[in-house]
């Protein structure tokens, strides 16, 4: 089993730290949250004063973080860790970022002999804690193949996208679709509602008919329709619609960089910008069902 540091434990990195324990490899952890430490010492993780403490004589160095600032910050700036990795260990990247950066970062760290590859991942909170999330990677194929050591203890799917910075753009691509997805069963539940039907039932149909989808069969928007989704506990748990405006942010940099037509993108990011505005931007992104219901 490998030695890995394992630096960020917010909703989703303290879940996957967790399940690299059970999994039998010996975790380093760092984070500024006392916390968040004291979670993953409990589980069986170390615990290090330091993002530099953790990753001396690591085989591999994940990171999980919320923006591109601060990934670029841990490893490239001016208390940067690269000059406190081991040549011999592999750097993974899980937090979204915009590619230009993963693509900075792989590059800075090549430049000092350090094996780099993004690998974002797709499954929410809930796929981070039952070790079901989905690595989608950018960067050599051996690096790939040699993370997978380690990416199986977390997920139960990994993707080669391409090169560096391919992992982030296949994770905007799919999220970006995900968002204009969760908005459209959003209003069609919502207006067979309006017109007098059971959303179960109307669900029910549409998952037999050819407007079935996943946020329709797996995430349904709906309080009540499906037991055990972030809808039925109060829009609780599962992707923040902060996360989400950010992530459709990044796709539509992405999108003018390429100059790509994404107008259904464009519309999703307003209506979750909005959404966001208003006060929503703890819940689940599902709660943009909110948005379309009859206000009294």
């Amino acid at each position: 089993m490998a030695q890995v540091a394992f630096i960020g434990l917010g909703n989703m990195g303290g879940p996957m730290a967790i399940n690299l324990v059970k999994a039998g490899h010996q975790v380093k952890a760092f984070d500024l949250s006392l916390d968040a430490l004291a979670v993953v010492k409990a589980e069986g993780a170390d615990v290090a004063v330091s993002a530099s403490d953790a990753v001396e004589g690591a085989d591999f160095i994940i990171s999980m973080l919320p923006a591109s600032k601060h990934v670029l910050g841990l490893y490239l700036g001016e208390q940067g860790i690269a000059g406190s990795i081991s040549k011999q260990a592999l750097v993974i990247d899980c937090s979204t970022i915009d590619a230009d950066s993963a693509r900075t970062l792989g590059a800075g760290l090549a430049a000092q002999g350090i094996a780099f590859i993004d690998a974002p991942v797709s499954g929410g909170v809930g796929g981070a804690k039952a070790g079901t999330l989905t690595f989608i990677v950018g960067g050599d194929e051996a690096h790939f193949h040699r993370a997978k050591e380690v990416l199986q203890g977390m997920g139960k799917n990994t993707f080669h996208a391409g090169a560096i910075g391919a992992g982030q753009v296949a994770k905007i691509c799919n999220n970006m679709l995900l968002s204009v997805l969760m908005v459209a069963t959003s209003e069609s539940l919502q207006m067979g509602i309006d017109n007098g039907l059971d959303p179960k039932v109307l669900s029910d149909i549409m998952l037999k008919s050819s407007g079935r989808n996943w946020t329709l069969e797996l995430y349904n928007p709906c309080p009540g329709v499906l037991e055990n989704v972030p809808s039925s506990n109060d829009y609780q748990g599962g992707f923040m619609v902060d996360l989400m405006a950010k992530d459709l942010g990044l796709a539509l940099e992405a999108a003018t960089q390429s100059q790509s037509s994404t107008p259904m993108g464009a519309l999703a990011r307003n209506l979750y910008v909005a959404h966001q505005r208003s006060g929503h931007g703890k819940l689940d992104f599902s709660s943009i069902f909110k948005s379309f219901e009859r206000k009294a």
